[in-house]
């Protein structure tokens, strides 16, 4: 059965704390993957100068380096290489078959949201973390059980991106509506748009890829 854990890490234990004390109104978000390697972070809140400057002056950081930054609503995608400290912690994490669903950090700490195929391995996952001299604070526990399947993964902004997609007939041969008109009519950017769908379809096929027994939207 498998296990949804959400955790609470103090970004001094695991990484970005000194970009965080400098840049104070950024939120850090890592990109979504289903992959065991680290992805890229979003840093949202805060401008280009004032990130590169926190993240240049933190030492958890060994190099990053600017992939998209959109204009409409202030978002820069980085590709950050930690350092060996850091990255140890990010590996203590995923180790155990631990699949990264959200990591967010914001005013000095890291929310981490993961999925384990079962409690044993959170277990594990939670006692390397606190050998490793992080003080994790596991904050809430899910079993997937066959009532809580039947709920999905995908947040309310993705949902209604699908759904507007669905019913402005975007999935459609020939489409009946643009990106650009359907985030129009959601009143976002194109960018956005495409972001949040290509987010949704992640999920969705991260889920339907899962075991018929494992697949929380079941």
């Amino acid at each position: 059965m498998s296990t949804i854990a959400e955790f609470r890490l103090p970004a001094e234990d695991t990484a970005l704390s000194v970009a965080l004390e400098r840049a104070p109104d950024a939120t850090v978000e890592l990109e979504p993957s289903v992959s065991k390697t680290l992805p890229c972070l979003w840093i949202s809140d805060a401008d280009r100068e004032t990130v590169e400057r926190a993240l240049e002056s933190d030492p958890s950081v060994e190099s990053f380096e600017l992939l998209v930054e959109t204009e409409t609503d202030q978002r820069m995608l980085y590709d950050v290489t930690f350092g060996e400290q850091a990255q140890r912690v990010w590996d203590e994490l995923l180790d155990e078959g631990g699949s990264l669903l959200e990591a967010t950090a914001t005013e000095g700490w890291w929310q981490i949201r993961m999925r384990f195929l079962d409690r044993d391995e959170l277990c594990e996952t939670n006692d390397r973390l606190v050998e490793f001299g992080v003080n994790a604070d596991l904050r809430r526990i899910t079993e997937l059980t066959d009532e809580s399947r039947t709920h999905t993964r995908l947040t309310p902004e993705q949902q209604e991106a699908l759904s507007a997609a669905f019913e402005h007939g975007y999935f459609e041969i020939p489409r009946q509506i643009s990106m650009e008109e359907l985030a129009a009519e959601l009143g976002i950017s194109h960018q956005a748009l495409s972001e949040r769908l290509r987010r949704a379809y992640e999920t969705l096929v991260d889920a339907e890829l899962q075991p018929a027994g494992e697949r929380p939207n079941s």
